[in-house]
Order: structure tokens, then sequence, then C-alpha cells
């Protein structure tokens, strides 16, 4: 095989796998998920989007308490239905609660809704066929629900997908020859024509980062950002990078079916800052600061120049999220936990602007708990703490080329330790492992390695309360086997899957 066909083909991987899940700072968006043990207050996080002029964001549902704080802001807010609820949207009067109870009832307070997202990546092959039927039926309800509401007009209805819909053959392994997967092509296809008839965009989540991890070490690195790369050759169309080639596999997959002037909006792109070698800030802000400025000089992409909406993933770190996809899970924040910033980057693609974070954010006490040193000898103990203190606590930092990867064992302790006793509010329960921890006033980082000092729990009920935190958590003293699970997105395990696949394929 010559070296171009090798390129042509790793240019083929490539923008197939790196999808899973512009005009100034104005056309940009980003997502908001709540999959955190502590929250920040969300009137605090309605007051970061405007700091730092984000005009849109996604949600993955409608919850209340968001919804509220985004009132009076003109801000544009996608709400979502999630995939569990999309059978019952097949209901009409369900879809008309649904629209009533989540839409309806903000616009009238003045919340700026102007999306509905209709699922999430319903068709990924993990899925089979579960929302097959189920996923149109959804969108017409929704639609409708909306249409007799009078919002119609100015909220649409979609469906956003994963890139695993489309594709490009073997045979042709380029974005001029995209088309629909065959399994689910006329499903799309119906979808694509009740969109078009709706004015309604086209939505699908890329990611670049899992291109380049879950490449094998066989995907040139240099695809996966803007600063320079081989030129694949396309035609007359040059490609260097695998944004543009996903992105346009996607406009000639829609063009084969009759829809090729269709908005195509992402729905989430981003690269995250922890938990596996190839997530830093370092590269984080390598890729955003080169996607960026595409973004606000409207340059778009070979096949579609110009303007593209975009919603960042994500907004901020989440530590509840699983991480059976990845150890990375926890960390696609621009922002951390705290919603402070990681990196600089200006979102409006411009040099003269930075991040600005979260004000008045109310931490925890300046305390933290740490592995006695006279307990280190206790190896078996000591490993028995760290795995309770991991199973319930975020320790994705230990990943291999993580931040904290490089701890010895007596540290890496001490993190899970202090990982537990954050996310426990401080109890002081919390922080006895057996006799094995003991707290500290003096912070125990380690170089790149930071022990986090937890916010402060938020009460919606008590905006302005303290927690009591000797009573928050269980003793783990006694190292019990139960451990808290949240079940893993079957989207994201199923393209882990898909990625091996397709590298032995190719």
């Amino acid at each position: 095989m010559s070296r171009h066909s090798k390129m042509v083909n790793l240019l083929f991987v490539g923008a197939l796998v790196l999808t899973l899940f512009g005009s100034d700072v104005g056309g940009l968006g980003v997502n908001w998920g709540t999959k955190s043990s502590h929250q920040l207050p969300p009137e605090t996080v309605v007051q970061m989007l405007k700091d730092n002029g984000l005009k849109k964001v996604k949600l993955f549902d409608a919850d209340p308490a968001v919804l509220n704080a985004l009132a009076d802001t003109d801000i544009e807010v996608m709400v979502g239905v999630a995939n569990v609820e999309l059978d019952a949207m097949t209901v009409k009067h369900k879809a008309e609660k649904w629209v009533k109870d989540n839409v309806v009832k903000y616009v009238e307070n003045e919340v700026k809704i102007t999306s509905v997202a209709v699922g999430n990546e319903p068709f990924l092959k993990d899925y089979k066929d579960t929302y097959i039927n189920s996923t149109l039926p959804a969108l017409q309800n929704i639609q409708k629900a909306l249409d007799d509401a009078k919002l119609g007009d100015k909220i649409k209805a979609s469906v956003p997908f994963n890139g695993d819909v489309y594709m490009s053959p073997p045979w042709r392994p380029l974005p001029s020859a995209g088309l629909f997967r065959p399994d689910v092509s006329d499903q799309v296809e119906d979808i694509a024509d009740f969109l078009a008839k709706n004015n309604a965009p086209f939505i699908v989540n890329i990611y670049p980062f899992l291109s380049l991890a879950m490449g094998g070490g066989g995907f040139p690195m240099d695809y996966a950002f803007f600063d320079g790369a081989d030129v694949i050759t396309d035609g007359n169309v040059e490609y260097t990078n695998v944004f543009d080639a996903n992105y346009d596999t996607c406009v000639s997959a829609l063009k084969q079916i009759g829809h090729g002037n269709m908005t195509i909006v992402i729905g989430e792109i981003g690269w995250p800052t922890d938990g596996n070698k190839w997530a830093n800030n370092s590269l984080a802000s390598r890729f955003y600061n080169g996607f960026l400025p595409r973004l606000a000089a409207n340059k778009g992409t070979p096949l579609h120049p110009g303007y593209i909406e975009v919603y960042l993933f994500g907004l901020l770190d989440e530590d509840a999220k699983s991480i059976l996809p990845g150890d990375f899970e926890r960390h696609w924040g621009i922002f951390d936990y705290a919603g402070q910033p990681k990196f600089d980057t200006s979102l409006g693609g411009k040099d003269n602007k930075t991040l600005v974070g979260a004000k008045n954010v109310k931490y925890q006490s300046k305390k933290w708990c740490i592995l006695k040193p006279h307990e280190a000898h206790d190896i078996h103990k000591q490993n028995d703490g760290m795995k309770y203190a991991c199973d319930r606590a975020d320790c994705t930092a230990f990943a291999d080329g993580g931040s904290c990867s490089g701890l010895i064992d007596c540290d890496k302790a001490s993190y899970a330790f202090n990982s537990f006793f954050q996310v426990s509010n401080q109890s002081k329960a919390s922080c006895d492992f057996g006799g094995l921890a003991t707290q500290v006033d003096e912070d125990p980082s380690k170089g790149q390695c930071k022990f986090n000092i937890q916010i402060k729990p938020y009460d919606p009920s008590k905006p302005d309360s303290d927690s009591d935190s000797d009573s928050e958590a269980p003793s783990p003293s006694s190292f019990s086997s139960s451990h808290f699970t949240v079940a893993p997105p079957l989207a994201l395990i199923g393209l882990a899957l898909w990625v091996m696949t397709l590298l032995i394929f190719f």
C-alpha cells in the first residue's frame, strides 16, 4: 500500500472514530452538564456564561433550577429529552405534557428556549434497534406539541446524532463519498426529511480527541489539531485535520439523500484535561486555540465554508460521570469543578480576551485528609482504603499519563483519602480509614497533582446556608465492599468497541 493510500485510510478511520457523543463568540454555545457530586449554584454558572460572552447553552435535560436561573438572561437554551423518555414521547398526550412542563412553562417565565434535543445519539451502534422505531415518532410529536403551543416557528426539535451514523465506504475512504450507515439509513433519511420540512438543523457530535486517544498509536497526532499536518487530497479538496474530514463526510452523506444544503450543528466538541496521556491542559489549549479562531473567522470546512454553529463540550468538569469509557470522562470542562479556568484561551477566537472564572465560590474549610506517615508500611490496609475511597470519589488523575500518575504509593493513598474526604463534605468520620488517615491544614499537593478542596454543597432550598459536614458521610473504617455505582452510558461503551473494530480492519 502506498504512503498516500495509508494516509487516506488513516484519515478515513479518524473521521469515523473521532465522533462520539462561526462567528465571534456570539455564535458559540456550550454544553452544561450537571453530573457532579458538588454543583455550583445555577445562578453562579449563569453569571459565568454572561461573563464569558456565551450566548447559547445546551442542556441534557430540563432541570428546573437550571432553567429558572436562565430566565431573563437572553441566553439561547437547548433543552433535552432523554433516551429513556423516547418511548413515552411516541404517545401524543405525553409529548404534549412534556412540552407544557419543560418548555411552555419556562418560555412564559422568559427563558429563551430555542431548541429541543430529542434523545442523544439514539442510533449509536451499541443501542442496536432500541430506539430505531421511537426516535422519529418522538421527534414528530415534540415538534407537533411545539406547533400546537404556537412555539413551532421559534423552537425547533432535532436529534443529536453520533457521527457513526455516517461513513465513507472502504473502497473510497474520502469525505466526498460520505453516506449513512446502511442499517439506519432509512430512518436517518426520514428524520432528515422531517427536519428539512420544519427548517430544523441536523445535529452531530464530533470528538477529535477520541481519534488520538483511541487510535492505538496509529492515528497521526497532528490531524487532531489545526496547526499543520500533511495534506490529504480528495479531488480538488485538501484536508489537514480530521474535524474538517468528518464534518464534510456528513455534508456528503446528507447530499446523497437530497439535503446537501441542510444546516449542520456541532452538538458536542472539546478536549479533556486529565485521565489520559493525551488529556492535559497543554493539548486542550492547543486544540481550542486552533479551533476557536477558525470559528471566529467563519472559515468553515472545504465543503461548507462559512459559519458553523458549535456547542463546546463542556463547561465544567463533572466528577460523578461514569468512567467506563475512560478516566478522561470527568475532565472535559473548560473550567474546573469550581468554575475556574484550566488554561488560557479566548472563546471569541481572539487574543485580547481570556476566560472568566466563577465568582464568589464558597469552598469548604482549608483542610485535607492524608495517610498518616507512620502507617505507610501497612500496604494491604492502605490498598483497601484506596479502593474504598476511589469507589466513592474521583481518582481518575491516577490514569496512565494523568496528573497524579507519577505519585508514589503512599501519596496516592493520601490523594484517594482526600478525594473521599472532600466529596463527603469533610466529615470527621470520612477521614479515618481504619486509623490510617489524619486531617492536616497544610496543602499536600505534589507538583502538578493537586489535592483539591471541594466547594460547599449547594442546597436550592438554602442557597446561603452551610452544611454540617460532620454528619454527611459514612465512616470508611471498615472498607465495606458495597459501593455506589452509576450506569455507564452505552453510547460510549459502544464507541470504544467500534473504534477497536475499525482499527483492526484498517
